[in-house]
């Protein structure tokens, strides 16, 4: 697991011990980059989930302005500190230990332009995250974006009111889902699929 592109980029990221996280393969992050392409520049990112901090790294790497991490795990909180460490982005980032939904709930800082949602597999958390963001439409900017990392077979249809989904990739175990505020890509033209 690497640093793919930027001011980090070929730096080695640790893993967190044991299976407890499941990070996204390089194949699946080059491909979201390139997808995001140049929009992620001075974009503020919450990487939920935080694991080893692989996405918003990535993202502080090509040239977000700040990158929230979270994570409930004691392991991978210490996982994610080190790699920061190591990519020199540690003064670009937030890292915090806790319930992601609680997070969700109670966030009154300034929005978000992309949060990425990785979970544990299996658990429905993802649908969780993504209905819990879309009752609190404010912690995404209008023209922000959810992406969801799932594996395919955890896919299901989700109800929502002020998010929609305009994309979805998949690369072997890992499928991508984007998901944008309703009536943003009406007037956002960033050059990203829709």
């Amino acid at each position: 697991m690497r640093v793919i592109s930027g001011s980090a980029k070929g730096h080695t990221l640790q893993s967190v011990p044991g299976d407890s996280t499941r990070p996204i393969t390089d194949k699946a992050k080059e491909a979201l980059f390139s997808i995001l392409g140049d929009w992620i520049e001075g974009s503020r990112v919450l990487d939920l989930f935080g694991g080893t901090g692989a996405v918003g790294i990535e993202a502080l790497s090509r040239g977000a302005e700040h990158a929230t991490f979270l994570e409930r795990n004691r392991r991978a909180i210490e996982t994610i500190q080190a790699n920061l460490v190591h990519c020199k982005l540690k003064e670009l980032a937030a890292v915090q230990q806790g319930d992601s939904f609680v997070f969700l709930e109670r966030y009154k800082g300034d929005p978000f332009d992309l949060i990425f949602v990785a979970p544990p597999q299996y658990q429905d958390l993802w649908r969780k995250a993504l209905l819990t963001v879309d009752k609190r439409p404010e912690l995404l900017y209008d023209d922000g974006m959810v992406v969801v990392q799932i594996h395919p077979r955890e896919d299901a249809p989700v109800e929502l009111q002020s998010l929609y989904e305009f994309d979805r990739r998949t690369y072997g175990s890992v499928l991508l889902i984007f998901y944008e505020r309703v009536g943003a890509g009406d007037s956002k033209d960033d050059g990203m699929m829709r």
